[in-house]
């Protein structure tokens, strides 16, 4: 096992290659794609708009395949600009590039944006005769589904078009200044030892924060709240533009809450996100304020500090895990459960599909991209060699291989809603972490792996809904008044201390640790699928152990469905149903057994 006096190798760290989308920004593949591009879709536009409803069902069919490859086409060269960007958003010559993508595919999809409008005026027979006249076009109908939950909130043609135009101008724009933004700030850490500042990127400030040295992890708390209040009235104007912005909208659209549009996207009821949030929220404390009580008895203390949250039990001999080990560690633990889904995971490390070093400019967190089903996935770390860092890179491995396995749906079916893309990711982490405890025999390392667990678990799932809470008062508090930094740090500081509980002591420079959350400014009310994922994984590893015949076949299988089937179908073969308000129930108990364990 590695020791602390290790440093890690950053020479050995994988940096992904793009060239399977293309070979370069000016290369002659990309040109003929765009001018490909517009040609499909000017023809396209000229076949069948406003001729939709009169179409037969073999026609339709056409027609859909013919769109399923101008969504490829833009797939690939928007997902070829954002990873380029995601790899370097201080450059220059890559931003210019991202955005005028932006532009030009935008442009294209206001060309094709009649087809979904229209197919949201069809009448609900139309469509029912067409699947039963063509088993080809039936194949689709989770996609139609998709788009016709929209229905009740679609504007006209006019405004729909003027709205998808703008977006590029607007939410696209105040997305990229915050991605960019927050890619070049600098934070001056200054080093306990010896007293010498550095600065450091957000990743590299924020990894302090798991130190095992106390004085690092308040030096690095110093640092992040420093360059967040300097900064504080530019992300304050950023959240209060896109949630006005977005309000508006919804007040056109008639959504009924802030989430709605969310919930729609995701193929979920509002109910069921109800009965999670709530399950969560009266699960508060027993299981984040007990566990935390717990932590500050192990550190000997009555309270702990908000940034001792993340820190490493005491005896934690903070090692590092290099490249290769983390590689074989997560190969290995997804190998006992399934060997081909080891298989699938060793093509990310075979090829350069994976961008591991913290660099300036990189985009900070880690994310999986899909791309599109004619090439594949990429994944996206900031790896520094600590434990999480291997159990990120086990989540983001099952975001990949989910990816690789549903890709066969092609590319309307294939994007799995956010509640249950989360499923494989999360079901990645369970298995190294069992595999590792498994491994171990030392029972304080035993105990300092269980505890890391909870800890993550409580990340994903209680800190995850405090986060919606905020977005959902956030949300609401918008609609009346533009939110001043201190109303945004007020609404802030009731949901953490709320949700992680009496034995932490908050003081003013946690305030604005809102402004970094980059879910709330990309992706609004996403973050309840981690939790959504990490209690349907709890209750499918339940089912596991109890039930492993014939499982691994049903899991695969669930993952090759993509977007294809709903929550509903895809839980069934296991018994699971996550309209039981006794589903959430499962999952969080299995947080609460381990917590009792480690009492």
């Amino acid at each position: 096992m590695p020791s602390s006096s290790q440093t890690l190798n950053t020479e050995l760290l994988p940096r992904w290659d793009l060239k399977d989308l293309y070979p370069a920004m000016d290369s002659e593949k990309l040109h003929q794609d765009y001018a490909m591009l517009e040609d499909i879709s000017k023809e396209f536009a000229e076949h069948y708009k406003g001729r939709v409803a009169e179409l037969k069902a073999s026609t339709m069919l056409e027609a859909v395949k013919t769109y399923e490859r101008m969504q490829e086409l833009i797939g690939r060269i928007y997902s070829y600009a954002g990873l380029l960007h995601a790899q370097d958003m201080t450059d220059g010559k890559i931003s210019q590039f991202y955005q005028t993508t932006q532009e030009k595919l935008n442009r294209i999809g206001t060309t094709i944006l009649f087809f979904t409008l229209e197919i949201n005026r069809l009448a609900d027979d139309t469509l029912e005769n067409w699947f039963q006249e063509s088993t080809a076009l039936a194949r689709y109908k989770p996609w139609f589904e998709t788009i016709r939950q929209y229905r009740p909130y679609q504007l006209s043609d006019d405004l729909e078009q003027l709205l998808h135009e703008k977006s590029v101008t607007g939410r696209a724009a105040w997305n990229r200044l915050f991605d960019e933004t927050m890619a070049a700030l600098q934070f001056d850490f200054k080093d306990p030892e010896s007293g010498v500042v550095q600065q450091l990127g957000l990743e590299a400030c924020l990894d302090h924060l798991s130190s095992r040295d106390g004085a690092a992890r308040k030096a690095a708390a110093e640092a992040l709240h420093t360059t967040f209040d300097q900064n504080i009235r530019l992300f304050t104007l950023i959240t209060n533009t896109l949630a006005k912005d977005k309000e508006i909208e919804d007040r056109w659209r008639n959504y009924e809450t802030p989430a709605t549009e969310r919930h729609l996207s995701n193929r979920v009821e509002q109910e069921v996100v109800d009965a999670l949030v709530h399950a969560v929220k009266d699960a508060y404390p027993k299981l984040s304020h007990r566990y935390y009580a717990l932590k500050a008895q192990w550190f000997g203390r009555d309270k702990l500090d908000w940034w001792d949250r993340n820190a490493p039990l005491p005896g934690d001999d903070d090692k590092l895990y290099q490249w290769d080990e983390a590689t074989t560690i997560v190969l290995d633990a997804y190998g006992r459960f399934s060997p081909q889904l080891a298989e699938i995971g060793r093509t990310f490390f075979d090829n350069a599909w994976i961008d591991a070093p913290v660099r300036p400019g990189k985009a900070p967190g880690a994310f999986a991209h899909p791309t599109v089903p004619a090439v594949h996935p990429y994944l996206l770390l900031n790896y520094l060699g600590k434990s999480r860092d291997v159990m990120t890179l086990a989540h983001e491995l099952g975001h990949g291989v989910h990816q690789v396995l549903a890709a066969q749906q092609g590319e309307l079916l294939a994007a799995t809603p956010l509640t249950l893309a989360e499923t494989a990711s999360v079901f990645g982490e369970m298995l190294t972490f069992q595999s590792l405890l498994d491994q171990e025999q030392d029972d304080k390392r035993r105990k300092r792996l269980m505890a890391g667990k909870v800890e993550d678990m409580l990340n994903t799932v209680i800190r995850q809904i405090a986060f919606y809470d905020f977005e959902i008062r956030v949300h609401t508090a918008r609609k009346d008044k533009e939110l001043s930094a201190d109303d945004l740090s007020e609404i802030w500081m009731a949901v953490q201390k709320e949700s992680l509980g009496e034995v932490f002591h908050f003081d003013d420079a946690y305030r604005h640790f809102w402004c970094y959350i980059p879910h709330f400014i990309h992706s609004p009310f996403y973050v309840y699928a981690y939790a959504f994922g990490d209690c349907l994984v709890n209750s499918l590893y339940a089912t596991y152990l109890e039930h492993p015949e014939g499982f691994e076949a049903k899991y695969i299988d669930m993952l090759k469905a993509g977007g294809s089937k709903h929550h509903r179908e895809l839980l069934a073969p296991f018994g699971l149903d996550a309209s039981d308000p006794a589903f959430w129930s499962t999952g969080l108990n299995m947080i609460s057994d381990y917590i009792d364990q480690l009492q």
